[in-house]
């Protein structure tokens, strides 16, 4: 496992767990607006750290954190991610893995394997546009459609949920998304936050009542999804 990040407690990114975060590094998106840069375009340049010395802080913090949450980067392109994911849970970890739905193979995988505990899944934009804000011209959008169809039926808790850019997202995009994944279990807008290591700089927040409108548009199809993050 190539991880370049480690969050020893975390109250947000595992909801209902005291959790550490460890990120991986390399993604095969290049979302401008993706605020870890680094992890991103220059993997390489980050110090690496083992997974010895992770679990070995896993082991000592056992009663004390809960969950782990494993972000990226995307880790599915992690080839021993079952193996690092079977060690966790061999702690008594319960872990989250947060994935862009590249890599539908993969996530079948782990969940047939029942390393999982929950899933959360970017949902980017609409179909029609999901090129232009994955930044990933070539991309085969079938594979989104997949995984977004095995986490709905994986029995394993998930979220969906979007990171909205003005200049990216538009009211229809929500319309669409909300056909598309209509009825899921829970989907969550979350506002765009500048900061340094965006690959992009230039993108800029939504204000309360665009995201409003949009959540609202979302709902007709999703009735339990929510604002996060949003004063």
């Amino acid at each position: 496992m190539q991880i370049l990040g480690f969050q020893k407690t975390t109250l947000l990114d595992y909801p209902g767990k005291v959790a550490a975060t460890i990120f991986t590094g390399g993604c095969n998106f290049r979302c401008p607006f993706c605020q870890n840069g680094d992890l991103v375009l220059r993997p390489d340049c980050v110090p690496p750290i083992s997974e010895e010395e992770i679990l070995s802080v896993l082991k000592k913090r056992r009663g004390i954190l809960t969950g782990v949450c494993i972000t990226g980067g995307e880790p599915t392109l992690q080839a021993d991610l079952p193996d690092f994911i079977s060690r966790v849970r061999a702690l008594g970890y319960s872990v989250k893995l947060d994935t862009n739905g590249y890599r539908p193979d993969v996530l079948a995988e782990l969940i047939s394997s029942g390393l999982l505990s929950m899933i959360a899944m970017d949902i980017k934009t609409s179909l029609r546009h999901y090129p232009l804000v994955a930044g990933s011209e070539s991309m085969d959008v079938s594979n989104i459609e997949k995984s977004a169809f095995l986490i709905r039926n994986s029995k394993i808790p998930y979220e969906f949920r979007t990171t909205v850019v003005k200049e990216l997202h538009c009211l229809q995009d929500f319309e669409e998304i909300g056909q598309w994944i209509s009825g899921a279990e829970s989907f969550f807008l979350q506002s765009f936050e500048d900061s340094d290591g965006v690959i992009c700089p230039g993108y800029h927040s939504c204000s309360k009542e665009e995201l409003t409108s949009y959540l609202s548009t979302v709902k007709k199809y999703i009735p339990n999804a929510a604002l996060r993050g949003v004063d």
